[in-house]
């Protein structure tokens, strides 16, 4: 009986230990960077979409310290519950420094789905370092909106330029309407 018994285990030990080895080689030979290298490609089509859709983004992204970019982010609803959820990448200086998660629950009435990009301009230093030194940021009623959830260019006057974070929040897709990053909450992730 342990004749029978001891081939399975080998194969099984066999295959899984196989899967590890694979696993292994494909982290150590960067194969595994393949995530944040997808991510970045997202990031950057974003952002070309951004700055030929909404012309006046340029000018902010030029003053700001640095943008948190989430390419897409995926919002369902039903009923009562709803979520979101996406990755993105924050950049200084054009260079991507850290990755995140953005993640945020609804409750109320709802039902349907959506999908958008948002972009987080950090307008300040001190901003920026709120950001990056916490452990899980959420975006709060503060912030100034130059692309509203209809995905309308709102005009970028001094009062919306003087908020220390600004948001873009665009290319909607789906049933549900009116995105805002409220409540969303940004964590630092490894892709």
């Amino acid at each position: 009986m342990s004749s029978s018994i001891s081939p399975r285990l080998s194969r099984r030990g066999f295959t899984f230990g196989m899967a590890g080895l694979t696993l292994t080689a494909a982290c150590s030979n960067g194969v595994g960077n393949s995530n944040a290298v997808a991510l970045d490609a997202r990031v950057d089509a974003t952002l070309n979409e951004m700055y030929s859709k909404y012309p006046n983004t340029v000018d902010i992204a030029n003053k700001a310290n640095g943008m948190l970019v989430m390419p897409l982010i995926t919002d369902a609803g039903l009923i009562f519950f709803g979520g979101a959820y996406g990755q993105g990448a924050l950049r200084i200086q054009g260079a991507t420094v850290d990755y995140y998660s953005a993640i945020s629950g609804t409750a109320g009435l709802q039902i349907g789905a959506q999908q958008y990009a948002h972009v987080l301009f950090f307008m300040t230093e001190d901003a920026l370092n709120d950001f990056r030194r916490s452990s899980g940021w959420t975006a709060g009623a503060d912030i100034g909106y130059v692309v509203d959830a209809t995905g309308e260019s709102l005009s970028t006057d001094t009062n919306q330029l003087g908020k220390p974070v600004l948001a873009a929040v665009f290319g909607q897709a789906g049933l549900k309407f009116g995105a805002t990053i409220e409540g969303t909450k940004y964590t630092r992730i490894i892709p």
